[in-house]
C-alpha cells in the first residue's frame, strides 16, 4: 500500500507521518522532497521560490513513480502544487496538475491534515501564516476532485494516529 500525507506547513503532518511509520515497521518512510533535496546539496532560500517548489514537485512525482508498495510519503505532489499555485497564481499549472493527478493515482490512501479551528499548532509570523492558510484552502478545494481514498484527520496527535490506523485496518480487510 502507498500512503501519502498532504497538508500545509505547521499542521502536524510530519509528526503524524512519522508516528504512522513507527507503527508500520514494514513500510519505507520517505521524507518530504525539501529535506531530501537539501541533503543532496540543493540550496533553498529562506522563502522558496516557484522554481524551488517546481524542483520539489518533480522530485515528489519521481518518488511515487519509482516506489514499490509499502511506502509512506511525508509530502506529495498535491500539496507542493498547492504551494506553486499559492505563490504564483499567474502561472499556468494545467500540465503540472495533470502530472500530479497521474502520480497521485498510484496512492492507495491520502491522509489530509488540515488547519484546525481553533488552530492547535502555533504559527508565528516567520512561519508565513498567510501562505499556510492559502495552501490549506487550495488543498481543501482540490482534494475532492481526486479519485482517491482520502482520510481527513483531526484532534490530538494520538487521536489522528488512531484515525489513520483504524482506516488502514479497514482498507487492508477490504483488500483481503
Amino acid at each position: 500500500m502507498k500512503i501519502a500525507f498532504t497538508g500545509t506547513h505547521r499542521v502536524g503532518k510530519t509528526t503524524l507521518a512519522e508516528a504512522i511509520a513507527d507503527s508500520l515497521p514494514n513500510y519505507e518512510f520517505k521524507q518530504e522532497p525539501y529535506l531530501q533535496l537539501e541533503e543532496k546539496g540543493y540550496l533553498f532560500p529562506e522563502v522558496p521560490t516557484t522554481d524551488d517548489y517546481i524542483e520539489q514537485f518533480n522530485y515528489a512525482v519521481k518518488q511515487i513513480e519509482n516506489s514499490e508498495d509499502n511506502v509512506i510519503f511525508d509530502r506529495c505532489p498535491l500539496d507542493i502544487l498547492a504551494y506553486i499555485y499559492a505563490v504564483s497564481r499567474n502561472k499556468d499549472i494545467q500540465t503540472l496538475y495533470s502530472e500530479m493527478e497521474q502520480a497521485m493515482s498510484q496512492i492507495d490512501l491520502l491522509i489530509f491534515v488540515p488547519i484546525e479551528t481553533p488552530d492547535i499548532i502555533p504559527c508565528h509570523e516567520s512561519d508565513l501564516p498567510r501562505l499556510r492558510r492559502q495552501v490549506n484552502n487550495i488543498l481543501q478545494s482540490w482534494i475532492g476532485d481526486l479519485n482517491l481514498e482520502i482520510l481527513e484527520v483531526n484532534g490530538t496527535s494520538e487521536k489522528r494516529k488512531q484515525q489513520v490506523l483504524k482506516k488502514l485496518t479497514i482498507l487492508q480487510a477490504d483488500q483481503s
